[in-house]
């Protein structure tokens, strides 16, 4: 059975983690807003982009691209985007759930994010490249990822490619997504599903809505576009998976503080309880030698 000092070297020690659990969800709770901002931010860009590209592939007639290309699929690409850090639920473990349902064997990895390329080098899949982005992720940073996956599909390494990624719903709800990303299919469906609007999924957004001029013509517009199309869907993509992180972490700090409290509470009670035990015990005692040396 515990002492007294047993239970207050505990209390002590639950405080002190509450301390940090308590400063943690602080810490992630101003991240949370800047990065849940920026990735709000950057959607209205991306509906606009889906519009003109919507608009530019429908007026393009028989334009071919390699990044277009479709093949026979016998070697898979899969880019996925984690976390660098732990304390988040179970936001990685949900993601890299998702991971272990692709063949190894067949299976090339893009990672962005330690989380992820602990995984892949932990279940021995084949691992192409290993990439990092910040907290506020650069387009820079995206950019390199796109263009080294565009490399893998042109020449041939890969047949196809899809990306991996957590999706930031709200404060409360992250979902695992997979995305196809090459070769690029129908935009508008692409990308509507990446915005996170229910309307835009259901493939309202199509070529046809808004009248544009080309200038030059719409395949060389596309042709332009088309790696900075994907280019910017894997840097709101690094928007979303922050967002995400930071969203889960506050949530959890929070939820590790609130369970600190309550052992705080329930130890406390415990150590009153054996604390009047024990004063009782005591004063039966002396009471029975009072009533000894009285007789």
């Amino acid at each position: 059975m515990p002492t007294t000092r047993d239970i207050r070297r505990r209390i002590k020690s639950v405080k002190n983690t509450a301390q940090i659990t308590k400063a943690m969800q602080m810490v992630a709770a101003s991240k949370m807003r800047k990065a849940q901002d920026a990735a709000l931010a950057g959607r209205p860009y991306a509906e606009l982009m889906n519009a003109v590209l919507a608009e530019v592939s429908a007026n393009a007639g028989d334009f071919s691209h390699p990044l277009l290309e479709k093949r026979e699929v016998k070697k898979r690409g899969l880019i996925v985007v984690s976390s660098d850090k732990g304390l988040c639920g179970a936001l990685n473990t949900n993601l890299l759930r998702e991971v272990g349902k692709y063949d190894a064997a067949t299976t090339v990895h893009i990672t962005a994010g330690r989380k992820a390329s602990q995984y892949v080098a932990r279940t021995k899949r084949e691992l192409a490249a290993e990439f990092t982005y910040k907290d506020a992720p650069l387009f820079t940073e995206a950019r390199q990822i796109s263009k080294f996956a565009q490399d893998l599909f042109i020449k041939g390494e890969v047949d196809t490619m899809d990306i991996l990624y957590t999706d930031f719903v709200n404060t409360l709800t992250q979902k695992p997504i997979v995305q196809a990303f090459l070769p690029v299919g129908k935009i508008a469906a692409l990308e509507a599903d990446m915005t996170g609007d229910d309307s835009l999924k259901q493939g309202e957004l199509t070529a046809g809505t808004t009248e544009f001029i080309f200038e030059p013509a719409p395949e060389h517009v596309l042709g332009a576009l088309l790696p900075h199309y994907l280019s910017f869907r894997v840097y709101q993509i690094l928007l979303e998976s922050k967002a995400s992180e930071h969203s889960a972490r506050m949530v959890a700090m929070k939820n590790a503080t609130d369970n600190a409290k309550e052992i705080i509470k329930d130890l406390t009670l415990q150590y009153n309880k054996l604390r009047q035990s024990n004063i009782t015990s005591e004063l039966l005692e002396i009471t029975t030698a009072q009533m000894a040396l009285g007789n």
